[in-house]
């Protein structure tokens, strides 16, 4: 299974978060630090907070700080909230018009295999994700606690 850009810049935005928790970090800051889009990371921290991943605060000293300990965020749930639903093939979405379906051997074991891929994320955490919190700092020019 692919990642797509959306969760992989959330996934960026969390670790960002994480190693330099406490601190409110603003959203141009973050997208600064990879090379991105502001407008783009804007979107993705927007629907971080609404699947309650992050808290943001607007304002001068705004900026974005998770929402929970990162013990507390694994990396399933993220990716999950992420993809929005979007099914890994045709088949498992609402629309169902492959030609195949009826026959199709294929089902099954790709629906194994997504499942065993969010069953392997559901064992981490975003702490586990962030153990390197010192060179994690560093590349992200931060100050770790």
């Amino acid at each position: 299974m692919q990642l797509d850009k959306f969760t992989d810049y959330a996934l960026r935005v969390l670790v960002t978060l994480a190693i330099r928790s406490p601190a409110r970090v603003p959203t141009s800051e973050i997208a600064g630090v990879f090379g991105l889009s502001d407008h783009h990371l804007s979107k993705v921290a927007t629907h971080l907070v609404r699947e309650g991943f992050v808290i943001s605060e607007r304002g001068r000293n705004g900026g974005l700080t998770l929402a929970r300990d990162p013990g507390e965020i694994t990396l399933g749930s993220v990716v999950r909230a992420m993809k929005r639903g979007e099914p890994v093939v045709e088949c498992f979405g609402p629309d169902k018009s492959c030609l195949i379906l009826p026959a199709c051997g294929l089902r099954a074991p790709l629906a194994e295999a997504q499942e065993a891929f969010f069953s392997t994320l559901d064992r981490y955490t975003l702490t586990d994700a962030t153990k390197a919190r010192r060179a994690l700092g560093a590349l992200l020019n931060a100050q770790p606690d």
